[in-house]
Order: C-alpha cells, then structure tokens, then sequence
C-alpha cells in the first residue's frame, strides 16, 4: 500500500468560529483498535483530510500515530474526537480531553465535541462551559456536541453566549431531521451527519438503485453525494480499501433537483441509532 498522500479534492466548509472543515472525512467508529492506524494511513493516502474518532471508541491512538507518521503537515488533518459521558461536568471534561489528547499524542485537536447531552445527569451545560475553556486556551480550535436536539443546543446556548461550531447527529435519507437542519442553518452551527448510509441500509433502497444505476454510480456514492449537496458534513465508515476510495469520489459529479426530491422523500422519521433524550449509558 502506497503510503504517499495525493492531494485533496475534498471541498472545505466554514465554521462559525472562523476555522474550516473537509465536507468529507473517515469515521473510525467500530474500526478495531490493532487496525485504526493502517486504515487512516489508507483515507489519508487516498485523499480524506478530516478523521472522526471519540475516547468511547478506544481507538484514538491508532488515529495519532497514522496522522504522525503521515508526510502530511498536521495542519493538513482535521482531527475530531468526542467526550464520552462518564466526564460530564467541567472537571470531569478537562481531564478527559487531556486523557484524549494524550492517546492521540497531538497537541491539539481540530474539534472537540460532547458526544452526547446525556439530560438525566443534567451536567451538559457544565461541561460545554469546560469546551470553552478548552478552546481558549488553544488545544481545541473548534467545539461542538453531538447528537444534541434543539432544547439541549438553546439551553448551552443561552448559558454560554457561545454557539456549538458542529452538531453531528443521525441523519440520512432515512432520518433526515428537517427542523433540527434548519435551527442549525439559522444559528450557524454545521450539520455533521454520522451513520450517513444508514448502516447500510439505504443500499438496497429502489429509488438509490436506480438514481445510481442511471448515473453508473454505486448507491452509496449517491447517498454520500445526497449529503453533499444539502451542504452537510458527512463521515463514512469502512475498513474495506476499496469502499474507502469509493466514498471519495463523489466531487466528479451531481445529482439533478429531480433527483435530490427523489431521495429527500424517503424519510421515515425512523431512528437506527439511540434517541438522545434519553441515552445515558456510562
């Protein structure tokens, strides 16, 4: 495996806080550990340019060292990771994030998120007020939350004065969340979508085979490139070479306003993951 990083023709997007994001990157979710480093080295030699990984995915140190032995410049890779629940509150918060930044062997990470609001232990303003701490001090350029509903995102909001740079949340042609998206749109916050592919689910719908068909497409280019131009942030997951470098190329090409209709009138309004009001799992 060529190691040598081609360059990027992932587009960037603007954050709220002045820095910017690749509209793509590789989600590390459920990649083991022992396999992490090899399959970030294979995204970054491909061209992805942002990597998603979170403390609750024990793989943050595979994530490090692919970025460290990379001839990428560490500005070139945006690295996001996530505070898991059991740190909820603002000195259980900062000692996470050093926890995280020490496996990662960084000096600071791109993007810091809450990973989830977790309402029953009722800390999650406490703890964003310890991501701006963080972000002060330089060792987190940008702070988000994820899964956050649009009650949890008005109450930090009103806390702090500071508005979350991302929200990553569920969303796919399945679940695509109209009115949290357009509360994102008004606050600026980015939309960031994490099992964007419905855990493959979305593969075997008619309307992407046959949107996918007609372009000579494969289906899950179509659903990522759905993403795309309903401007958010998509992080797809795999550890396949192959469907790496498949997920990549979705800037060659559009799809047409009939097209986007098509595939926007499949929501079910159905959840594959956890509903956030109340996942409180430590």
């Amino acid at each position: 495996m060529s190691t040598q990083p081609t360059t990027s023709t992932v587009p960037y997007l603007e954050l709220g806080d002045g820095q910017r994001i690749p509209q793509l990157g590789l989600g590390v979710f459920q990649v083991p550990a022992e396999d992490t480093a090899e399959v970030v080295t294979r995204a970054l030699a491909t061209g992805y340019r942002a990597v998603d990984t979170a403390a609750a995915y024990r793989n943050e140190a595979g994530v490090g060292e692919a970025i460290r032995d990379s001839e990428l410049d560490r500005g070139e890779v945006f690295v996001t990771t996530k505070l898991w629940n059991n740190s909820h509150g603002r000195d259980g918060a900062l000692r996470a994030f050093e926890r995280s930044l020490g496996r990662l062997g960084l000096d600071y990470v791109d993007l810091y998120l809450i990973h989830w609001p977790v309402p029953s232990r009722d800390l999650y303003v406490e703890t964003w007020q310890a991501l701006t701490e963080i972000q002060a001090d330089g060792r987190a350029r940008s702070i988000g939350v994820s899964n956050f509903n649009i009650s949890h995102l008005e109450r930090i909001i009103d806390a702090t004065g500071q508005v979350p740079a991302v929200d990553q949340v569920e969303l796919h042609p399945y679940f695509q969340q109209p009115e949290l998206r357009r509360f994102h749109a008004e606050r600026g916050i980015r939309t960031e979508a994490w099992s964007p592919l419905a855990q493959g689910q979305l593969l075997d719908d008619p309307a992407i085979r046959d949107i996918a068909q007609g372009l000579g497409r494969s289906p899950a280019q179509v659903v990522l490139r759905w993403h795309v131009q309903l401007g958010n942030v998509v992080i797809p997951k795999s550890v396949t070479p192959t469907r790496i470098e498949e997920n990549f190329r979705i800037f060659d090409f559009e799809l047409t306003d009939e097209q986007m209709k098509a595939i926007s009138g499949l929501d079910k309004d159905e959840r594959i993951g956890p509903d956030p009001e109340e996942f409180a799992v430590a």
